[in-house]
């Protein structure tokens, strides 16, 4: 299961509440492009837009790396929203394996062992790579191509692994193939800009 339109946005105006930030603002980039490309692929554009409103809702939490992927995971258990819980997961290992994440590991055990034990049990589809794709090209404000995205994690991280760079370029000429037009097109890179309030 997984919110409305209008529930996931008062979820995240309300997260933005608890803990300010610009990463609201990148949830409302990926749930743009999610909603542009599952349309384009005849997907269901409001479930992947809702998902892509709150892959991120465990930063309602505080400023936290790996933690917030549990964080986010725990919350939308709690709302009886196993689907957007999922992606809360998901969005963060292509692979779907904890090994993959290259932050900070800030999570007691008991959270890494949440993470594990739902990871393994998680049957992924499109919408999962479908916000992997989303968060691998979504700005604060605008959309960005994967290398610029990419980078700029990189500089903040440190590192960039080059085989969850690989990763995202695959799922780039996935959907693709399925929508059969160029994604920067499909979401409207050079126009879409985040309106200030």
């Amino acid at each position: 299961m997984f919110p409305s339109v209008k529930e996931a946005e008062r979820i995240l105006k309300e997260s933005e509440d608890i803990n300010p930030g610009i990463w609201g603002n990148h949830c409302r980039v990926v749930a743009h492009c999610a909603g542009k490309i599952a349309e384009a692929c005849g997907m269901d554009s409001e479930k992947a837009y809702v998902l892509g409103l709150l892959h991120d809702i465990g930063r309602r939490f505080g400023i936290r790396h790996l933690g917030h992927v549990s964080d986010g995971y725990s919350y939308m258990m709690s709302l009886g929203y196993d689907e957007a819980a999922r992606i809360c997961l998901t969005h963060s290992f292509n692979g779907i394996k904890v090994e993959e994440y290259f932050g900070n590991f800030d999570t007691t055990d008991e959270e890494l062992e949440l993470i594990k034990n739902a990871l393994a049990g998680a049957v992924t589809d499109d919408y999962d790579r479908l916000i992997q794709l989303c968060d691998s090209m979504a700005g604060s404000e605008r959309v960005l191509c994967l290398e610029e995205r990419m980078g700029d994690v990189k500089r903040r991280y440190g590192s960039y692994p080059q085989k969850k760079w690989d990763a995202n370029f695959k799922l780039k000429e996935y959907f693709e193939e399925k929508s059969g037009r160029n994604i920067y097109e499909i979401v409207e890179k050079e126009s879409f800009r985040i309106k200030k309030i």
